[in-house]
């Protein structure tokens, strides 16, 4: 079975084994400024062809491939003439399926390690001969499938790279894609580039045309609802929708009572004033406080907000739900950067492309126990304190993020000549790349004393301020 003609734009397709590296993998292809997609390691060569790859990415996983139940890649694939890269379990899976051996030899291979490059592979072009390289693997290729050749080894592995040219398919038994191998991303670009003869096509630009005419044809003459919280990405999705589809897109703004301060004058402002999007506007701030009140246990909340928010959202498309509605899915793909990126272009402005993540029950996780409207009070007017510091500081860009949150913890204080018993207010600053792990911000003292300084003399109800200095693990972001 072979492709048909190219595709429109270069597009590097990776099936994904449940490496911890697979969204890595997706990431140094779009680097290159090549699209990448990441699909199951399941998907039919048949669903392949016709998505016509100029080249496909086996990643890693945990498992081993002669194992009941372990995940393997419809074999077909290797019929397809499209240029195939196997990386660690990726490798052992073209083995595997090609009439090669793969087994566990009691030779463990992790962290860094010197590969040997033999027979001028174009994998390593412009290299040299020895290239440093990151391991991670229990299992290895023992004997070769027919056709195939070594184009590297190490010392811990004498099939660390393999070839059969002719087919164009390519192993690696390291991780070319991590940082740890220094010179991972000229492999990549040679096989990206070299072999599979991708060209540099994949621009934000390009994405949002594509997008746009993707959304028109699935689409049609039908109606679009979008929920809008306010967030980047269902902000860029709006301006994005709105861009191919104009007036079909109809957006809806819960306030859930929970928003920090202003937010609903800001998505009102930027997309009914400015973008021009219909955009209908729910008050449900009591309905949602209502349910709320008396619940001090997390999860509960959580689990009543996300309810509500449902039937919420449900009576106000009472309306549009007369007709067609479309599930579309434009940005699903972007990483978080990208989608900042699109949202540039599309002409969002910075305070929404560059806000901080807000979690999905606001400020609700951010109050320890009752969710009240005088505790509401209190954290917003110490968080809006808290962002004012951070913009005017020039920090607030520079952090993942930075809040305040209200403890269930009441002091002593003594302001005047009077005692005071009132709040306590804890700072969460942190950075992050991604959000699964996070350290606390060594802030100057001086913004933190100022900080501070602010919250207790004008938060009314507060008298001390302390500063959060947990990482992420152990601890989570969040404080609920």
């Amino acid at each position: 079975m072979k492709t048909k003609a190219p595709p429109k734009h270069s597009k590097i397709l990776i099936l994904d084994f449940g490496s911890q590296y697979t969204q890595v993998i997706g990431r140094r292809i779009r680097e290159l400024q090549v699209y990448s997609e990441i699909v199951r390691f399941d998907t039919p060569a048949d669903t392949i062809a016709r998505e016509q790859p100029n080249g496909i990415i086996l990643s890693g996983g945990p498992a081993s491939v002669y194992e009941n139940g372990a995940p393997q890649v419809d074999p077909k694939i290797f019929t397809l003439g499209i240029p195939i890269l196997g990386i660690c379990y990726g490798l052992m899976q073209m083995a595997h399926h090609l009439g090669g051996q793969v087994r566990y030899t009691g030779r463990r291979e992790y962290g860094a390690g010197i590969l040997d490059v033999t027979n001028g592979s174009q994998l390593f072009d412009g290299l040299g001969a020895q290239v440093d390289v990151w391991n991670s693997h229990g299992d290895e290729v023992t004997v070769l499938p027919n056709g195939f050749r070594v184009a590297a080894r190490t010392s811990g592995s004498p099939f660390a790279a393999v070839e059969d040219p002719q087919r164009r398919l390519y192993g690696l038994q390291f991780h070319p894609e991590v940082a740890h191998t220094p010179r991972g991303r000229e492999i990549l670009q040679n096989f990206v580039y070299h072999i599979c003869h991708c060209t540099m096509d994949w621009t934000m630009g390009s994405f949002i045309d594509d997008a746009c005419e993707r959304v028109r044809a699935q689409v049609g003459d039908n109606k679009v609802v979008l929920g809008l919280s306010g967030g980047v990405d269902s902000s860029v999705v709006a301006a994005l929708l709105h861009k191919a589809i104009g007036d079909q897109l109809t957006c809806i703004f819960v306030n859930n009572g929970l928003l920090r301060a202003r937010e609903e004058e800001v998505v009102q402002r930027v997309f009914g004033e400015n973008f021009h999007i219909k955009l209908k506007y729910v008050d449900a701030s009591e309905r949602f406080l209502t349910k709320l009140r008396g619940v001090v246990d997390p999860e509960e909340k959580r689990k009543i907000i996300g309810n509500e928010f449902i039937k919420v959202f449900e009576d106000a498309i009472i309306d549009l739900a007369k007709t067609d509605l479309e599930l579309v899915e434009p940005v699903r793909q972007l990483f978080k950067d990208e989608v900042r990126q699109a949202g540039l272009q599309l002409g969002l402005p910075k305070e929404i492309v560059y806000r901080q993540p807000f979690p999905g029950p606001g400020l609700a996780v951010r109050i320890l126990g009752e969710v009240t409207p005088e505790r509401l009070r209190i954290l917003r007017d110490a968080d809006t304190i808290v962002q004012s510091e951070m913009e005017a500081s020039d920090w607030y860009y520079r952090v993942w993020q930075s809040f305040a949150v209200l403890l269930p913890v009441q002091t002593v204080g003594v302001m005047g000549d009077q005692r005071t018993y009132d709040y306590t207010i804890a700072l969460r600053i942190v950075e992050s790349q991604d959000g699964m792990t996070a350290d606390w911000v060594r802030l100057p003292y001086e913004l933190l004393a100022r900080i501070s300084n602010r919250i207790v003399n004008e938060v009314k109800g507060v008298n001390r301020v302390v500063y959060d200095i947990s990482t992420k693990p152990p601890s989570t972001i969040e404080w609920e």
